[in-house]
């Protein structure tokens, strides 16, 4: 199994708050929020649970390149992409995954972010796995992994689970009936009430299940972000560039996710514990759940 960990983001909603803790302009990911590592370090370890570093792959955007090299001050053990510039999400998961493809066509894929809080990371990091041994014998899916839903936030996308496809230990995957990505307040209050899951946006898959998911859905950006990773396989950097800033910008959970629930399956980890930190009320309640627990 690979990772793609992205950690090409902004982080615009909590900039205020890291803008006051820094003094400057750098993304969540970077930030130490919750205990005394920055979330992409965090994130790394948790995922080093289970994946290899040198099959870990953060992708990361140019622009960010002060804030990497703070925090790796030693040459990484994990692989560095680096966008030359922002193209959206869905270049953020399809370079990686075409670059992973001209290493490895016949792996498991698994996508984190890299901005995320999440308790009981070992227990996390197995139903990771166990995902894994799922996707290879149901291979034509996406799993997402759902949150139970407290809030009808409309930051986040929503899941709507249907009947279930298979089972990884005692928990069904279950087939996605629908997904909204960033609902309503009306749509979200009517989620809520209906028992539909957040996307925490991991994703367990196939690696060429999802590639072709980006070849049926968003055929013009695959096309530069898969001649993109090839010259960047190749070493040829200069070309790489020129290609990728051809590519047009689109949103992976709008453009795919949304757009074709009939690819995608959803499971949910018992006893999940998860946060986005994306806005000051997340942290302060993320924070306020670790000072309960005693957690360092």
């Amino acid at each position: 199994m690979w990772a793609i960990v992205l950690a090409g983001g902004q982080g615009i909603r909590l900039l205020p708050l890291v803008r006051e803790l820094y003094g400057d302009e750098r993304p969540k990911q970077f930030a130490r929020i919750v205990g005394t590592k920055s979330l992409l370090r965090q994130t790394l370890d948790r995922v080093g649970l289970q994946i290899p570093a040198v099959q870990t792959v953060i992708a990361t955007c140019r622009e960010h390149g002060k804030y990497m090299a703070e925090e790796f001050a030693e040459m990484p053990s994990q692989r560095i992409i680096v966008q030359p510039d922002d193209r959206g999400t869905a270049a953020g998961v399809l370079f990686p995954a075409h670059w992973i493809y001209s290493q490895d066509p016949n792996t498991v894929v698994a996508v984190f972010p890299s901005d995320h809080f999440i308790l009981k990371e070992s227990v996390f990091m197995n139903h990771i796995a166990n995902l894994a041994g799922f996707v290879l014998q149901q291979p034509t899916r996406l799993v997402l992994l759902g949150a139970p839903a407290d809030a009808p936030e409309t930051e986040y996308g929503w899941i709507q689970p249907g009947e279930p496809l298979g089972h990884v230990g005692a928990n069904p995957v279950r087939q996605v009936t629908r997904f909204w990505e960033k609902p309503s307040e009306k749509q979200a209050r009517t989620c809520l009430a209906s028992g539909c899951l957040w996307n925490t946006m991991v994703i367990v898959a196939k690696l060429s299940t999802l590639l072709e998911a980006g070849q049926r859905l968003l055929p013009d950006l695959t096309a530069y972000m898969a001649c993109a990773a090839d010259h960047l396989a190749a070493g040829r950097h200069s070309e790489m560039e020129q290609i990728y800033g051809l590519a047009p910008k689109a949103d992976f959970c709008r453009l795919i996710l949304e757009a074709c629930p009939s690819l995608l399956a959803v499971f949910t980890p018992p006893e999940l514990t998860w946060s986005d930190l994306g806005t000051p009320r997340r942290v302060k309640q993320t924070l306020a759940l670790v000072a309960s627990k005693g957690i360092a």
